[in-house]
């Protein structure tokens, strides 16, 4: 599995409440996306990545992070399996166009793989 990014997934309670902070204040001013449920900001440079999540839209439980994994995620969902990684959320491709699963590390930390469509 080759790693192409690692994006903060912080829960709040109301994205566009959250947002003045990251935005205004942080300086995180660039909208990615936002989907009411889920919002993503970066720096203008584009170094600095959050996502602000109220909660996931299909998932039963929230993820800490988000890995993106390139075209590798059908690769990376066997190896967790093979492993013995437990799959919090199986592999799915989202309404949105997302293909992801969601995977719990070792240490009890939800962890969102996921390919973005090119």
């Amino acid at each position: 599995m080759k790693v192409s990014g690692i994006v903060a997934n912080l829960p709040v309670t109301d994205v566009e409440a959250a947002s003045d902070f990251y935005t205004n204040y942080l300086g995180l001013s660039v909208e990615g996306f936002n989907m009411g449920w889920v919002a993503h900001y970066q720096s203008p440079d584009g170094k600095v990545h959050i996502q602000l999540v109220t909660g996931d839209a299909t998932s039963p439980e929230d993820s800490a992070i988000s890995v993106h994994v390139g075209s590798g995620v059908e690769e990376a969902y066997e190896e967790a399996k093979q492993r013995g990684y437990e799959i919090v959320y199986p592999l799915t491709t989202e309404a949105w166009g997302l293909r992801r699963f969601f995977v719990r590390a070792p240490d009890g930390t939800i962890v969102n793989i996921t390919s973005h469509p090119e």
